[in-house]
């Protein structure tokens, strides 16, 4: 099965952008993102396994492990011009992707990072992945997004939970491997009410590349780019077109 899914395409496009979508979240996170792109950008939306039509695959092992699949899969669709941009787990996943892209020597036109610590510093995040159900939704429920919402209801908890459980896991066990800064530009978005990560914290991403480095703090919590949304991919069009 497809580890991306592009559902308005543009043969024409200059510039592809891959998005990685939040822990429990699937590649619909970003299918309305294409209307506000210019027709010059092509959106690939990751779809990890474990959920909708990726529902009866078991989920994978380890964080390492998703990103070389997911490199693999981009591989065929890098003839062009292309940028990353991830949001909370998916921007571990869009680094470490990045990392394994520059060995190959192939470099994003950017990285974008959203509603994360920098991975050297995911020693400090907590471990709720173990937490009874109840627990679990409460904590989920701090953070917002569609995730919590579904899960406020008992019937849908036993389909969706296990594999917000897993993605969580994934992101507690992960331990950033040291190494040379990225040689591609990097801009991070943060809300300015986001839990997870103040903009002091969201800053440290700077010592993650040695290009150039941007930080933008938008009004809103952990899942800020659902009301933000027009003002998230205008920076991303602004930048990309700077």
């Amino acid at each position: 099965m497809s580890w991306l899914r592009c559902a308005f395409p543009r043969p024409g496009a200059t510039t592809r952008l891959f998005c990685f979508t939040h822990a429990g979240g699937s590649a619909t996170a970003y299918r309305t993102w294409s209307e506000s792109l210019p027709p010059s950008v092509e959106l690939h939306a990751t779809q990890l396994p474990g959920r909708a039509d990726r529902f009866t695959e078991p989920p994978p092992d380890d964080i390492d492990t998703l990103a070389d699949e997911l490199t693999g899969a981009m591989l065929p669709l890098l003839d062009r011009r292309f940028a990353l941009f991830g949001h909370s787990m998916g921007a571990t996943l869009a680094y470490e992707v990045t990392r394994r892209l520059e060995v190959r020597g192939i470099a994003p036109a950017r990285l974008f990072v959203s509603g994360a610590r920098a991975p050297h510093d995911s020693r400090h995040r907590p471990a709720i992945s173990e937490y009874d159900d109840e627990r679990f939704v409460a904590e989920l429920a701090k953070l917002g997004g569609t995730e919590a919402e579904v899960l406020s209801h008992r019937a849908m908890r036993e389909i969706v939970l296990p594999y917000v459980r897993a993605d969580f896991r994934l992101l507690e066990a992960y331990r950033h491997r040291p190494g040379p800064p990225l040689h591609t530009p990097l801009s991070v978005l943060v809300g300015d009410a986001d839990p997870v990560v103040t903009p002091a914290q969201a800053k440290s991403w700077e010592t993650c590349t040695s290009s150039g480095f941007s930080l933008t703090v938008l009004p809103g919590d952990h899942f800020y780019l659902q009301p933000q949304r027009e003002r998230v991919v205008e920076e991303i069009v602004r930048t990309l077109a700077g």
